[in-house]
């Protein structure tokens, strides 16, 4: 049921996003720089959102209630988001494709718009990143069977939402681009509505879980309990730290964690000194004075996950392209075969098929060769690894995305007025950059996705999957501040700029060029990050397998 939940609300937020740079360029008139900074803007305000959802959901309604919540409001969006496009936007009746641009709009045409894109934005944001949660919530990972298939599920996972996507790259992009948007957007917003019945059919068969409570205050004691003792001198043993069971755990009874020797200034708020002895005593205990060692490790967990984190945001800087420069350089291309129209934004599906090929290559092929080779009982490639190799993959496939612009800027008309289909090369160029960007996601954010779950407390999970999305949406803002300052850069003295209106007089290819440069250069302090990571240590967890988590030796 999670998994066809995923697919469903995946199709329908596809449905919109796919080919959003084209509704504002052909329904709203804005130019392609301005069109790929709003896509990049509001995607990136989507994963926002995801921390958003996983606070609520960590600290206050739990999982199931805060995914039933961010749906309705998804569907809601989708909802107005169809009306506003039938009634107002698409006028006169019937523009919006390529030979026929749509009117001007009002403010409050403009305003509802955009009311209904970022209503998506909060719904699709705040549901993301529970729901990978809450499926996995349904495995008991200490059961070997089970533990098995829960790391199975991200997988499965990501390989729903990409099939989701898949009917929104083809059947609704190709309606959508004959400007039939009305349509589009209705097919969503009935996919979303079925999801949402959907996951409610199946209220009774799940498990689960309470919530933790406020996280933001747990974190706040630590800090403020290890500033006041600045001054101790810690004994050298951690087993004279303060420590309880985990019933009277202020997390809410939750799995304990292991002392580490990292970041050993917040040992101090699980220091027991005389004032605190004196005040267990009388009953009178404050949390922000002595915190117990599992209260403290929570923090330096999120601390450690940091720098992983950082290094994830210029990979989504390369994977946001996909939804926005690729389509425009597909749309200068040459898009017809014999008689038929390919609509630039369903080359994505050549994503999606390298996303499936390469799960299953992954799953079936390489991760058992590789356990076979290593030691014996061992795994395969660690999640840090995985996502070091997504990073090396992206670089090709900037690097691919490059030499195909610049070949089809030599086949293209550079004095043409509309210039869409104005390169005589073919579209069908573009399917290794977006094979390279499908086999580098698997790598990239499925392993992302095992790794932050994996690592993160148990009163943290959703957070946990909130980090992978919000390193896409910086990665979308990033993205943003990128063709802004590079056109500001390139436009000087009167020059059109690398990203123009019309592509045949920029040089796109050169910006690609770029990223591959910057996500090289942050492969290399990725590395240096994975290295110095330390796996979190929960009570009873197998200690050979925490130490796998940690390798990074290729």
């Amino acid at each position: 049921m999670v998994l066809v939940n995923q697919g469903l609300a995946t199709l329908a937020f596809f449905g919109v996003g796919v080919n959003l740079v084209l509704f504002l360029t052909r329904v709203l008139g804005q130019n392609n720089a301005d069109a790929a900074n709003n896509v990049s803007k509001w995607t990136g305000t989507v994963y926002i959102f995801s921390l958003v959802g996983a606070f609520l959901s960590d600290s206050y309604w739990g999982r199931y209630k805060t995914c039933a919540i961010f749906q309705v409001i998804f569907v809601i969006g989708l909802v107005s988001l169809s009306l506003s496009s039938y009634l107002f936007l698409i006028r006169p009746k019937g523009c919006g494709n390529q030979e026929m641009p749509c009117g001007s709009h009002s403010g409050l045409e403009i305003t509802l718009f955009y009311l209904s894109i970022y209503l998506i934005a909060l719904g699709n944001g705040g549901y993301q990143p529970n729901i990978a949660t809450f499926g996995a919530d349904q495995f008991d990972e200490e059961d070997p069977k089970e533990g098995h298939s829960k790391v199975a599920f991200f997988s499965y996972f990501y390989l729903a939402l990409n099939l989701g996507s898949l009917f929104s790259n083809t059947i609704l992009g190709y309606f959508e681009d004959e400007g039939m948007w009305a349509l589009g957007f209705w097919v969503s917003a009935g996919s979303a509505l079925a999801g949402l019945v959907l996951f409610l059919a199946g209220t009774t068969s799940y498990r689960h879980f309470k919530p933790s409570g406020n996280p933001l205050s747990r974190f706040s004691q630590v800090l403020v309990a290890a500033i006041r003792k600045c001054s101790v001198d810690m004994p050298p043993d951690a087993d004279e730290l303060y420590d309880v069971d985990g019933n009277d755990s202020p997390m809410n009874g939750n799995r304990k964690i292991l002392h580490t020797d990292g970041f050993k200034f917040l040992d101090r708020a699980a220091y027991i000194s005389t004032r605190d002895v004196d005040e267990q005593k009388k009953g009178i205990q404050s949390t922000w004075r002595l915190c117990p060692v599992t209260q403290v490790e929570e923090v330096k967990c999120i601390l450690r996950l940091l720098p992983i984190w950082l290094c994830t945001i210029i990979y989504s800087v390369v994977f946001t392209q996909m939804a926005s420069l690729f389509v425009e350089q597909g749309a200068a291309m040459k898009t017809t075969v014999s008689d038929f129209r390919i609509p630039p934004a369903s080359m994505s599906s050549f994503d999606i098929l390298s996303v499936a090929l390469f799960i299953f290559l992954y799953r079936r092929v390489l991760d058992p060769l590789v356990a076979s080779i290593r030691k014996k009982g061992a795994r395969g490639l660690t999640e840090l690894q995985r996502m070091g190799i997504g990073l090396v993959i992206a670089v090709l496939a900037m690097v691919s995305a490059g030499i195909v612009e610049c070949y089809r800027l030599k086949y293209a008309n550079k004095d043409c007025m509309h210039c869409e289909g104005s390169s005589s090369l073919s579209i069908f160029w573009q399917v290794p950059q977006y094979a390279f960007i499908g086999a580098s996601e698997v790598f990239m954010y499925v392993g992302q996705l095992e790794f932050f779950n994996a690592q993160t407390p148990d009163g943290l999970k959703s957070f946990g999957s909130a980090l992978c999305m919000t390193s896409i949406s910086l990665g979308n803002y990033v993205s943003s501040l990128l063709v802004t300052m590079v056109m500001k850069i390139s436009t000087e003295d009167h020059m059109p700029g690398w990203i123009p209106g019309n592509l045949n007089k920029g040089h796109l290819d050169r910006f690609y060029f770029l990223l591959a440069g910057l996500t090289t250069i942050d492969l290399i302090v990725y590395i240096a990050c994975a290295r110095w990571y330390k796996s979190i240590k929960l009570e009873g967890k197998n200690a050979e397998n925490v130490d796998d988590q940690d390798s990074f030796k290729l």
